[in-house]
Order: C-alpha cells, then structure tokens, then sequence
C-alpha cells in the first residue's frame, strides 16, 4: 500500500518552488490558489526570503499550495483513488492531506489556511513563543524536562523526536539544561504552535469552518490528533480547527501506516522532513521525498511498485480493495 504525505510549517525555504515552475500547469494553478489565499504564492515560493516566508500567514498557505499543485503533477491526470491508499499531513499538512482526499475542495482548503495563518499570526504576537526539536535522549526524560520547564510536547514526531513549545524564555532555558543525553535545535517557526498559546485562533478558525463543504474522505485520511483514520468529512473538519492548539501525534500516525500495511511513502513539496522520520520510525517501507521535479521518476516508479489498485475506506476506517491528513 502507498501513502502521501504532507509536510508542515518549518519545511520551506527561499526559493524552494522555483524549479517547478516549468512543470505543466504548475504556476497556472499556484496563481489560482494564490488568488483565494490573497497573498503571491509565485513570488513567496521563488523570490522571497526566509524571513518573508517565515511569517505564518505566509508560510502555512505556501505548504499547502506547494502540496496541492505538486501532487497534480506527480500523478498527471490519474485518478488518485487508482493509486493512493493513505494520505496523512503533519500540522498544516493535515490540511493538503484533507484536501487530497476530497474533504475538502482546493478553494475551500485553501480559504481555511488562509485564516488559519492569519489567526495564528496574531496569536503569535501576543506572547513571544517559538519552538524547539528534542533529538535524543529517553522520552521519559525529555517529558519531565519540558514539564519541569512549563514547555508542551507540541509534536511527538517519533523516532526519537519530541517538539517542545513554550515562551522564548522557557526555550532557551531549556536550551541551556537539554534533558540527558539530547539535544535541542531552535525551529524557524514563528510561534508556539499546538498549544494554549494559540487558543484565540480556534474560535475565529471554528466561525470559518461553519462556511465550509465537506464530503467523507475518498481514500484513509489519518488525523494529528490520534493518528487514527477519520471517515466522516465533518469530523476532519472538526479536528483541524481544533489541532490548531492541540498536539500533533506523528508518532501513532507512523504507526498506524504500518499497521495498515503501508509498503511505499511519498512525501509531497517541499519534502524531507517526514521521509527523514519514516526512515527511523517505519524502517523497511520504501519512500521518495518529492522536492524537486527530478524527483518526479522516482516518485512514480515507487507509485508502480506499492500501489495495489483502487481502495475505499470503509466505516471502521480501515482501508479495504475498491476505497481520506
């Protein structure tokens, strides 16, 4: 079986869509989304810099957008539910996962992180937070550190990678006292993300939703919240608006594609991230991140190979032959 996944903010960099920009019909649809995200996606994705695409109102509708449209060119025309088995996306890219999956339109999906951005930006600046990843150590350990600290375990990545939360402060004292035997890296985010920090967006976020059309998902479409699948379009909605403040469990998300039996991952623009965590936490499953369109071969030969014919999710949300984060 073959997943896509969907990588989240922190995953951008200065100019990481310029290459794509000569793949067929790549800007044309990069525009359009541009157009509902109110906001030059081309431009962020080609020309502007780090601290331009750094900005969440910036960054979280160019992941999504970058996801969307490199995924209608990895599969040129072909059906999805030919070859797709699983979609999952991390934080905001739940959302090109939903998307993907047929929960929600591209226009609707990209109206949501254009208010999700813009919401977190302003939660962000009241309170000077960030993020920082814990590489390393027992996760016990790293656990009672960032409590210790009054941090939040925002993501629990798996194959030993924990994202802590908080104020800049309780950052960089933990910083200073990392737990045994870790390490800890500064993310280039710009807020605390999927904790209490971001509590004003949710409600803003909720009034949006309500506006929103939504269908059950046409392939497994696994949550941050839990990692289980969601087969009904009205919960996904429900757990993306409140994921904002809530954590992200990549950790059971891993774990709940092997146990559907994933073979083959596919990570989609701009890739890396997840592809580097699947090779420590789902050892043995073939995966392909999608960065560059010279990728593009090898992410289609990894579609031959994993792909087992057209799936639905039935209501247990377990995936089933003739079948959406």
């Amino acid at each position: 079986m073959l997943a896509i996944v969907c990588p989240g903010q922190g995953s951008q960099s200065p100019g990481f869509l310029e290459s794509w920009m000569e793949a067929p019909g790549f800007a044309d649809h990069v525009r359009g989304l541009s157009e509902v995200a109110d906001t030059d996606l081309v431009a962020h994705g080609t020309t502007s810099d780090a601290e331009t695409i750094k900005d969440t109102a910036v960054a979280q509708p160019l992941i999504v957008a970058a996801g969307l449209a490199t995924l209608r060119v990895l599969l040129d025309g072909a059906p999805l539910t030919d070859s797709i088995g699983v979609l999952a996306g991390h934080s905001v890219g739940e959302i090109t996962a939903t998307a993907a999956a047929g929960t929600l339109s591209e226009t609707d999906a990209m109206s949501f992180v254009r208010e999700r951005g813009r919401g977190m930006a302003r939660a962000a600046a009241t309170t000077p937070t960030g993020m920082a990843a814990v590489l390393g150590g027992a996760e016990e350990d790293v656990l009672a550190a960032l409590e210790s600290h009054g941090l939040t375990p925002a993501n629990r990545n798996g194959a030993g990678q924990i994202v802590a939360a908080g104020t800049l402060e309780q950052l960089a004292a933990l910083q200073e006292t990392p737990p045994a035997k870790a390490r800890v890296i500064p993310l280039q985010v710009a807020g605390a993300f999927h904790t209490q920090h971001m509590a004003p967006a949710v409600e803003a976020l909720r009034t949006h939703a309500a506006s929103l059309t939504t269908h059950d998902p046409q392939v497994t479409l696994l949550s941050n919240k839990d990692g289980g699948p969601v087969t009904a379009g009205a919960d996904a909605l429900d757990r993306l608006v409140a994921q904002v403040a809530g954590p992200v469990r990549w950790d059971t998300t891993m774990t709940t594609m092997l146990d559907l039996g994933v073979t083959g991952l596919i990570e989609l623009c701009p890739a890396g991230t997840l592809v580097g965590l699947a090779k420590r936490g789902m050892r043995g499953v073939a995966s392909v991140a999608v960065k560059t369109p010279d990728d593009l071969d090898k992410a289609r030969e990894l579609i031959r190979e994993h792909a087992d014919g057209p799936r639905s999710t039935d209501t247990t949300g377990t995936s089933s032959t003739s079948q959406g984060s």
